[in-house]
């Protein structure tokens, strides 16, 4: 026999020893340490499962060890299984070391034979709940055990109701429930080729496997993957003795909140059932009755559950999730757990808890899971309704939306600005396409992936997106989308989830987003125990107003690209492009000026001389362009209808212009500081804007706005000594003429993995660092994120080949050790470097602390995921502090 120990008595253990009994298990016996009523039994701890999972086989010991703590079972309840005269039943249940609620399997009733049943029956004087439990046992441990279909068990049973005339099941008698039994043996035999196992160990053996193996079944998987759960953690299982809500009337079954995990409010939440077993509520085979009804039944019970609900939260000193069980008159508890809640709930009990003494403010904020702040900025499907999936994409920017389907930006426009709910849908969308996200309630596309035009731009404004939602097969020439069968004209209703990506027919019914008090008051703690700054990224007056609003300190990117797209600039941004001399562009160049001018003053002037990090042109020009087949298609029709001369040479001339400037790679390619490089003029026209805003909003204030321009995509230390020496001396031109002083520091993008491994040499010309991690995840990885997401990358997560999309959380071993060694190379030339992160990652909880960890300055994400990364920043102190603490 092994000397490794792998059963434990409830007994034995307690709520310290999670990682070994799994939550359940653990919870169990540090109940039964308290006092409180639960049925006795043992757990099989998480390392035989692991083992199991890895050998196909229990480890050396187990069947031993499990056996023995049987025999002490059955001597301390005076049952023993498989016996005839007086059987013990058990209870086999799986038990994680995180709550994975319904993803893993139960058996109830085990030991149940023809022999057993009917020493239960005569034991108990009621032979009905003997053959109902024997009926429940058959079919859960052929759908559990031996992988029998349970729809075949269910459509006996609603078979046997119908000869019986019963509306319910509990009004089937006991010859109806023993026929039941005898159908249910015969479907197994059927559908396995083997019969119904009568020996009560070999059933207890193969129960005890059967939850082994739920632990790798797929909605598993799923579950831990999406939760971020490890998978090599494995499940205890939990043998207990069985107590039963199905004897009669004066018994029955329930589950209970310690408070309410919809709204948090401290009051005693759940349903209950009498002359019933547990999956009766859950499963809604019966409609259970709300908890305090239990008072017009048994009185003396609901007054117990009162004192163990004390009990359990001042003890857990957190919100319980109960079930119980009331066998003739008598309470048990069967399970207890930190009750899952909504956002709402999360963030009232936080707060009450803090103000009933119960916990710290350190422990509220840790106890806040970041990313529930993200829901509650947005409104979010109604979890009550019931919806049509037609397909399911990446959810790009969270957030619930119902509109009418347009394919085209400027409808959306032309509707939405009337007041119509529109969704837009588009293969992907470009920056052409801004002024029908701005009135669109939502956007879908099928094309790209997290950090993308669409889920950028998106998230920027709160808005919902769903990208690469591949199964949409859009036809913008017939006016309708197609999945599989189904059809989808313009104009058809459709609704969608931002944040889990479900693409929804017709109208779901929303929930509307909630901030309240309680928000401001977790914000507000977290803000004094966080060190991180937290800015946003904004490219208008209103995002920037937004964000403030939200607790930004600045903003850490603002993109001046999206500034170029507007109707009005437009054509002089492509007759700028289209020039063919320094003075011609110049002069475009020249009408552009006051544009920006202006927005930079409004984003000044919104952020009160707070920090605001300026990065110059950063994409390649050939975006600003229509698309080359579009610019072909239309010369082809001005020569076939006859259009003058000058026309034609006019469509040439672009079409030239539009082929001459693309690439085959331009994400690689003429852009960011290349730009700059190989057009001075254009970043000389954004400078001079940026510093005569800063010396216009000084003049009107008296405040001297914080200014910091950026150079993007910088690889070599000569680029950026060339753009800085630009910037300077087009400032020095500035302030020259205004007559006034303006601070400003220069500062680069690292965005290229060399800027990161020769940051020691970039730093002499940069007064700050922002880790643009969308594209140095890109450049360090290989991923084309276009192409990536949607595609192998889907494969890669659902082969668990990597653990999370690296858009969405920062790759902290690779694309991360490129920050830390940036940082510290950076920092050991200037030690007061300021160090940053700008991309979509700022806003992403892990990577947040990442970024604490790394020692950088500030993060900086959408307006509305700042209140996200401030609660986000202050759990990474607390983290360290817990860390330190175990270290000491």
């Amino acid at each position: 026999m092994s000397s490794k120990k792998y059963v434990y008595d409830f007994a034995e253990g307690n709520a310290s020893m999670r990682s070994l009994l799994g939550g359940k298990g653990a919870n169990l016996a540090e109940m039964t340490g308290l006092g409180i009523p639960v049925p006795p039994g043992f757990i099989a701890t998480t390392e035989a499962c692991v083992y199991y999972s890895t050998h196909g086989a229990y480890p050396e010991g187990l069947g031993e060890e499990i056996e023995a703590h049987l025999r002490a079972l059955e001597k301390q309840t005076g049952k023993t299984l498989g016996d005839p005269s007086n059987p013990l039943l058990l209870s086999i249940r799986s038990g994680a070391v995180f709550s994975m609620p319904g993803m893993m399997d139960t058996i109830l009733n085990l030991g149940l034979n023809d022999e057993t049943v009917e020493g239960l029956a005569r034991g108990t004087g009621n032979p009905r709940f003997a053959y109902d439990s024997y009926r429940r046992f058959i079919s859960m441990f052929g759908d559990v055990v031996m992988g029998v279909d349970p729809q075949l068990f269910e459509d006996a049973l609603t078979a046997k109701k119908e000869e019986a005339a019963a509306a319910l099941d509990t009004d089937l008698s006991a010859e109806d429930l023993e026929d039941l039994t005898l159908r249910f043996k015969s479907i197994l035999a059927e559908n396995t080729g083997e019969q119904f196992p009568a020996d009560a160990l070999k059933q207890l053996h193969m129960a005890v496997v059967a939850v082994f193996r739920s632990w790798d079944n797929h909605r598993a998987k799923v579950y831990r993957r999406q939760e971020g759960i490890p998978d090599d953690l494995g499940t205890a299982v939990n043998v207990q003795t069985m107590v039963f809500g199905n004897k009669g009337e004066t018994s029955g079954t329930g589950v209970a909140f310690t408070r309410d995990p919809s709204t948090g409010e401290n009051r005693f939440y759940g349903e209950f059932l009498m002359n019933a077993q547990g999956e009766d509520v859950v499963a809604g085979v019966r409609h259970p009755r709300p908890l305090e009804e239990l008072r017009d039944v048994m009185p003396e019970v609901l007054d117990q559950l009162y004192a163990i609900r004390d009990k359990l939260e001042n003890h857990y000193r957190d919100m319980q999730d109960i079930e119980f069980t009331i066998e003739d008159g008598k309470l048990f508890m069967l399970q207890t757990r930190n009750g899952k809640r909504t956002a709402p709930a999360a963030l009232r009990c936080a707060v009450d808890m803090v103000g009933e003494g119960l916990i710290t403010k350190e422990v509220a904020l840790a106890r806040v899971d970041a990313s529930q702040l993200d829901q509650l900025l947005h409104p979010r499907l109604d979890p009550k309704a019931k919806y049509e999936i037609l397909t399911t994409g990446l959810g790009a920017s969270p957030g619930a939306a119902v509109g009418r389907v347009v394919f085209d930006a400027d409808e959306a426009e032309e509707r939405g600005s009337r007041g119509e709910k529109v969704i837009l849908v588009r293969w992907e969308t470009n920056p052409d396409d801004i002024h029908g996200l701005i009135q669109a309630q939502g956007v879908i596309t099928s094309h790209g992936g997290m950090t993308s035009h669409a889920a950028v731009v998106a998230r920027a404004m709160g808005k919902p997106c769903i990208a690469g939602a591949q199964d949409l097969k859009i036809d913008t020439v017939a006016q309708e989308v197609r999945v599989g069968d189904k059809v989808i004209k313009a104009g058809d209703w459709i609704s969608m989830d931002g944040a889990s990506g479900k693409v929804i027919l017709g109208q779901a019914k929303l929930t509307e987003a909630s901030i309240d008090e309680n928000v401001n008051t977790v914000l507000s703690w977290a803000d004094d125990v966080r060190r991180l700054g937290v800015r946003t990224n904004a490219d208008t007056p209103e995002d920037a107003k937004k964000a403030r609003e939200f607790g930004a300190e600045g903003i850490g990117l603002c993109r001046t690209e999206h500034m170029f797209m507007q109707e009005e600039r437009l054509p002089h941004v492509r007759n700028m492009i289209m020039s063919e001399t320094v003075e011609e562009r110049e002069e475009h160049l020249a009408k552009l000026l006051p544009f920006q001018r202006e927005d930079f003053q409004g984003i000044f002037r919104a952020m009160e001389g707070l920090p605001v990090t300026i990065r110059l042109l950063d994409p390649p020009l050939h975006e600003f362009l229509p698309n080359y087949t579009e610019v072909m298609l239309e010369l082809e029709r001005l020569r076939l209808t006859g259009a003058s001369a000058e026309e034609v040479a006019k469509q040439e001339q672009l079409a030239g212009k539009v082929k001459s400037l693309s690439e085959a790679n331009p994400m690689l390619g003429t852009r960011g500081c290349r730009l700059g490089i190989q057009w001075p003029e254009i970043y000389a026209m954004q400078v001079r804007a940026i510093m005569e805003a800063a010396c216009d909003i000084l003049a009107e204030s008296g405040k001297t706005p914080h200014v910091e321009i950026m150079i993007p995509l910088v690889g070599f230390q000569q680029e950026l000594k060339l753009m800085r020496e630009l910037t300077e001396r087009i400032a020095a031109e500035v302030l020259a003429e205004r007559k006034v002083n303006v601070d400003y520091k220069v500062g680069t993008m690292i965005e290229v993995p060399r800027a990161a491994l020769t940051a020691n040499e970039v730093a002499a010309y940069a007064d700050f660092f922002s880790f643009g991690t969308n594209d140095l995840t890109q450049m360090t990885l290989g991923f084309s994120r276009d192409d990536a997401e949607g595609k192998f990358l889907t494969h890669y997560l659902r082969t668990d080949l990597l653990k999370a999309n690296p858009f969405e959380k920062l790759d902290q071993d690779g694309v991360g050790q490129l920050v830390a060694m940036a940082v510290q190379k950076g920092r050991s030339v200037k030690p007061e470097l300021k160090t940053g992160i700008c991309g979509e990652h700022g806003g992403e909880p892990s990577s947040v602390k990442f970024c604490h960890r790394t020692g950088l300055n500030y993060v900086s994400c959408s307006p509305y995921r700042v209140p996200l990364a401030r609660l986000a920043a202050a759990q990474a102190v607390l983290e360290e502090k817990a860390a330190a603490k175990v270290g000491d």
